[in-house]
This record gives C-alpha cells, sequence and structure tokens, in this order.
C-alpha cells in the first residue's frame, strides 16, 4: 500500500481526465537523525507534493479521485481538501476500501462521491501530543476543539442537510466507523456501486492500523522534545577567570542545544 503513495495518471484515451489515487497514510515533511545530524526527509504524501502534482494536471476537466486510506496529518488533509475544492475540474471520489480519519474529509472535496457495499469511513476527533504545563494542556484541548471545527464544518457541508451538528459531535467523540450505506443515509457519500461487504475483523484490524500510526508519530515528537531537554549547551569560551582553551578536534560533529531548539522549532511548523 505505502508504495502507490500518491499516483496521478492521466487517461490515455481521454487527456482532460486524470485518475488520482491516495493509497497511503497522509503524511508531511518529517526529520531524521543521520549521525549527528538532524536531517529533513521530504513526504511524497505532503499538501506540498500534492500540489505541485496537481499543477501539472491544472487544465483537466474530469478528476477521479480513488481513495483507499486510514488517514494521518490533519495540517497536509486540510492542504489537499483545499486544494481539490479549487480546482475547476468535475470531480469524483471512489472509496476503495477506507476513507478514515482525515481521508473521509479530503474525499469530502468531490462533487460526487461513490462508495461500495465494502466501502468503510471512521470518523474521529483530532490527537496531538503535547509538553508543558498545566496552562499549556488546557489550552492545547482548547485549540483542538478549534481546529475540529473545520472538520465539523467539512462533514456537515458534505450531508447536504442530512447530519445535524450534535449527531455529528456525538460520532466524531464515539470514534465512530460507519458501513456505506450509512454514509450514503448521513450524505457522506451519494452512490453506491457493486456487491460485497466487510466484516468485523476487517474493520478491527483498520482501527489497529490507524491507532498505531498515530502512536508512531507522538512517539516521534516526544523523542525530539527529550533530546531537546537532555541536549547539553553550547560552551562557553570565555568563562571568567580563566583562560580559554584551545578548541579539539571533534571526531564527530556535535549540535548544542540552541542548534537543536532551532531544529526543532522548524520541525513543529510543518
Amino acid at each position: 500500500m505505502d508504495s502507490l503513495k500518491y499516483r496521478f495518471r492521466q487517461q490515455a484515451g481521454n487527456p482532460e481526465a486524470l485518475d488520482l489515487y491516495i493509497y497511503s497514510e497522509v503524511t508531511g515533511d518529517y526529520y531524521e537523525w543521520e549521525g549527528w545530524d538532524l536531517r529533513k526527509v521530504t513526504s511524497e504524501t505532503s499538501c506540498d507534493y500534492f500540489r505541485a502534482k496537481l499543477a501539472e494536471y491544472a487544465d483537466v476537466k474530469q478528476i477521479n479521485l480513488y481513495i483507499n486510506s486510514v488517514g494521518g496529518s490533519v495540517l497536509e488533509g486540510y492542504g489537499i481538501y483545499c486544494q481539490l475544492k479549487r480546482h475547476p475540474a468535475q470531480i469524483t471520489a471512489y472509496i476503495d476500501g477506507f476513507a478514515c480519519s482525515i481521508a473521509s474529509v479530503i474525499a469530502c472535496a468531490a462533487d460526487h462521491v461513490i462508495g461500495y457495499p465494502n466501502s468503510m469511513y471512521m470518523l474521529h476527533n483530532m490527537a496531538d501530543s503535547v509538553y508543558g504545563n498545566a496552562v499549556t494542556l488546557r489550552k492545547a484541548a482548547d485549540d483542538l476543539d478549534r481546529i475540529m471545527e473545520g472538520n465539523r464544518q467539512v462533514y456537515i457541508a458534505k450531508s447536504g442537510g442530512k447530519l445535524e451538528m450534535e449527531q455529528l459531535t456525538a460520532m466524531l467523540d464515539a470514534e465512530t466507523w460507519l458501513t456505506a450505506a450509512e454514509c450514503l443515509e448521513c450524505g457522506l457519500i451519494d452512490e453506491i456501486k457493486g456487491e460485497g461487504g466487510m466484516s468485523e475483523a476487517q474493520a478491527a484490524n483498520a482501527m489497529q492500523r490507524v491507532n498505531g500510526e498515530l502512536k508512531k508519530q507522538l512517539a516521534k515528537r516526544q523523542m525530539l522534545m527529550q533530546m531537546l531537554e537532555s541536549a547539553p549547551p553550547l560552551p562557553n569560551a570565555k568563562q571568567q577567570g580563566a583562560e580559554p582553551a584551545p578548541p579539539a578536534e571533534p571526531k564527530e560533529p556535535v549540535q548544542g542545544k540552541q542548534s537543536l531548539m532551532q531544529m526543532f522549532a522548524a520541525y513543529q511548523k510543518k
């Protein structure tokens, strides 16, 4: 699944039509250690990558959007949603399995959404990792509520009046799986095609994957926070009452706390 990621394919017989596949987690750029250096890795499933690729097909008249994704980054997904909404093409989305979390928001950018009897949506409230005192933690919870307003408005608009805000909020709070028939009833999809079905075991496995990916993202951020706390301060060459020692030849480059703070600040903006 990950090897597909985002695939943009212009139809050979119809150059005005574009087949677009979102078959992976939606993730942004990230950082990883290479020796003592923290380097940026460009994600092929970020909204910036999506923007650059979509710009290559600015003149297409029809976009067929195929989705099978467990979701991912809200920041990246919001950007993708808006890029699709601005595109002048008629957009038809096909739910090829799962449209979970932010992937279900992206599906709402389509003019017409087609599901299958085995298609599933998963709606839930977003999560984040937070480091700080009680004031910071309370503010983070309030910020999450405010950011979730964007999700709620997208779902309400797509439903065409079939979803009430109170009903939607209860679904999000309960982390709800919706079958294709339930999505049709709620207005989140417009049509069901084909035959088939999804077992409870398949739905449970998908939920485990969603939670697993979320835990990985939170663990990365917590690791960076711990590194910042334990990093040594930069050496001070002008210590009072002592001559500065000649600089030694380090075997490997060492990053000080100030440098790590700058890199982490850049990471947090992504």
